[in-house]
C-alpha cells in the first residue's frame, strides 16, 4: 500500500452498516477502504458516494440510457407473457385512433408500431434482445413525435420535427420527453377553450401520474415482478385519452 508507513495515517476496512451504504459491482459487494487520520475523522470516500447514488444509477441504466449494455430481463416466463399481453392494448388504441388527416394516420400507425415493438422485445431472448430494445424505445419516441406533429401543424415547428426525427434512434428518451411535453401543454390549453375535453383530461392526468410512479418504481426496484406490465396498462389508458384531441 502507498500509505503504509506514513505517520498519522492508518488504513481500515469499513463494512457498510446498511443497505444504503453498499456498493454493488457486477452483483458483488464492494467494501470501501477508508482513510482514518490522526484526529479520528473518517474521510468520505468515492465508494460511499457511489453507494448513495445507486437509486439514480439504477434508473439511468434501466430507463434513461436504453442503449447501454445493461440488460433488463423478465423474472420468469409468466412475467414475459404478462409483458407481451399488456403491450397489445397499444395496438388496440392505434386502431381506434382518428385517421381523418395524414398526420393523424401516421400517429395511429406509430401506436400500432409501439405495441408490436414492445411485444417483440419482451418475447425475445439472446443477442437480438438489445437490438429489439432499441427498436422499442425508438418507436415510443416516434409515436410521441407523430402525436405532437398532428397537434402542432404550424410550419414554425417544422425544423424541430426534422431534428427530432433524426435524433430519435440515438436519443429516444430525450425525444419522447420533449414531444410529450409539447403534447401535454397543448392538451392543457385545449381544455381551457373546449370544456368537453375536461373528463378526458382528468382521466389523462390521473393515469399519467400513476404511470410516472410505476415508471420510476420499475427503475428503482427492478427485482419487483409485474411492475412493468402494470405500467403498460396505465400508459395505454393515458395514451387512449389523446384520441380525444384528434377527433
Amino acid at each position: 500500500m502507498v500509505f503504509e508507513g506514513l505517520r498519522g495515517v492508518r488504513l481500515e476496512h469499513s463494512v457498510a452498516s446498511s443497505e444504503d451504504e453498499e456498493w454493488y459491482v457486477n452483483g458483488s459487494k464492494h467494501l470501501e477502504l477508508s482513510l482514518v487520520y490522526g484526529n479520528g475523522c473518517k474521510n468520505r470516500t468515492m465508494e460511499r458516494l457511489k453507494s448513495r447514488a445507486q437509486p439514480v444509477r439504477r434508473v439511468w441504466l434501466c430507463w434513461l440510457r436504453p442503449l447501454s449494455k445493461h440488460k433488463r430481463d423478465d423474472h420468469c416466463f409468466l412475467e414475459t407473457i404478462a409483458n407481451v399481453v399488456t403491450s397489445l392494448p397499444f395496438i388496440f388504441v392505434g386502431l381506434q385512433a382518428p385517421r381523418k388527416k395524414t398526420v393523424s394516420k401516421f400517429y395511429a400507425d406509430s401506436l400500432i408500431g409501439v405495441g408490436v415493438a414492445s411485444s417483440l422485445y419482451h418475447a425475445s431472448r439472446g443477442k437480438s434482445r438489445q437490438l429489439l430494445r432499441r427498436g422499442d424505445y425508438t418507436m415510443i419516441a416516434t409515436s410521441a413525435l407523430c402525436l405532437s406533429r398532428a397537434l402542432l401543424q404550424s410550419e414554425n415547428w417544422k425544423g424541430l420535427f426534422v431534428c427530432s426525427a433524426a435524433l430519435a434512434p440515438f436519443q429516444p428518451f430525450l425525444v419522447t420527453i420533449l414531444h410529450t411535453g409539447l403534447t401535454e401543454a397543448t392538451f392543457a390549453r385545449r381544455v381551457q377553450t373546449q370544456p368537453l375535453l375536461k373528463p378526458a383530461h382528468n382521466l389523462h392526468t390521473i393515469s399519467s401520474l400513476a404511470g410516472a410512479t410505476l415508471f420510476l418504481a420499475d427503475g428503482l426496484y427492478p427485482r419487483t415482478p409485474y411492475l412493468h406490465a402494470a405500467w403498460h396498462l396505465v400508459a395505454a389508458v393515458s395514451v387512449l385519452t389523446y384520441n380525444k384531441l384528434l377527433e
